[in-house]
């Protein structure tokens, strides 16, 4: 065999060979698509008939037909409120330091490591981190405020290392043209990493976000309540100082909760209710994931490398 019939044989076969790994690739996707349109569209035959307005406006009820999700969307939002005010300035600052900041040598390294290696532990062991830490240590108890320092220690490694990868991406020339015009480390890092930076990070910070609303385990490990008749204290007041701070010391649930506690009931009525309630949560997760590739389009049209 001569060297020219030998490299188109090679060739040949290299072409062969990615012509296989497309095709189990598209499979797999399709595959994954299929399974998830199959399940959601059953979810949606079975909790459609259940979503109008009292649905939303209802406490829990052991009547199927009168029971809504008021209580958990409520716990949810306010859950997600102490979530964002907590991870997103901790984890940010955090990226910002480790990546522009920090020195780099082995304990710079380990902390690193160790930050990669927390974004992979189950969150069954930030619930029970939190159950020793929050609850019984700090005496929190089963309330808003220990549920939402749960869920941002849950996000908190996807914040850090989206702040990393996102000011890793802006060109280094940036930053040298911006010492090259007198500008001290924190005036390029607040005037011109960030701006550019952005995108990518409010990118990371709403996809871990949206992995914390989902997130069932840790908010159970605390205990929270499974059956609630009634909503926490409004944050805003009519009379001085206008701020109220009890809501974050009340007892909660949240749709994750509600959702397994309407699973674990035998009658078809509370069936579709899950559907129902697990249909506005993946609704709500999509919206926060479309928020974030809005965000991302909206901040790089307007930046010009």
């Amino acid at each position: 065999m001569s060297v020219s019939e030998g490299l188109r044989a090679t060739i040949t076969r290299a072409k062969r060979n990615d012509l296989i790994f497309v095709g189990l690739g598209i499979a797999a996707l399709l595959f994954a698509a299929s399974t998830f349109v199959a399940l959601f569209l059953d979810m949606v035959g079975d909790g459609m008939s259940r979503l109008n307005p009292g649905f939303f406006t209802e406490f829990a009820s052991r009547r199927a037909e009168r029971a809504g999700i008021l209580a958990a969307w409520v716990g949810t939002f306010a859950v997600m409120i102490v979530t964002a005010l907590v991870a997103v300035p901790i984890g940010v600052a955090s990226g910002i330091y480790l990546e522009e900041y920090a020195p780099k040598n082995k304990m710079t390294a380990l902390i690193e490591i160790n930050i990669n290696n927390l974004a992979g532990v189950p969150s069954i062991v930030y619930g029970l981190l939190a159950l020793g830490l929050f609850v019984h240590t700090f005496g929190l108890g089963a309330s808003v405020q220990t549920a939402g320092l749960t869920l941002a220690l849950l996000i908190l490694p996807v914040v850090i290392v989206a702040t990393r990868e996102a000011i890793r991406a802006v060109p280094g020339s940036i930053r040298e043209a911006a010492y090259a015009l007198g500008a001290t480390r924190w005036q390029m890092v607040s005037d011109h990493v960030l701006p550019y930076s952005m995108p990518g990070i409010l990118t990371g910070v709403i996809i871990g976000l949206s992995r914390a609303i989902g997130e069932t385990a840790p908010i159970v490990t605390i205990g929270a309540v499974t059956f609630i008749a009634f909503l926490p204290p409004a944050p805003v007041t009519s009379s001085p100082p206008f701020l109220n701070f009890d809501w974050l010391s009340s007892p909660f649930t949240a749709m994750p909760i509600q959702i397994f506690n309407w699973t674990s009931r035998p009658e078809e009525a509370f069936q579709a209710n899950a559907s129902a309630a697990a249909l506005v949560l993946v609704v709500m997760t999509l919206l926060m994931n479309a928020i974030a590739i809005w965000l991302r389009y909206r901040l790089r049209r307007n930046l010009n490398w």
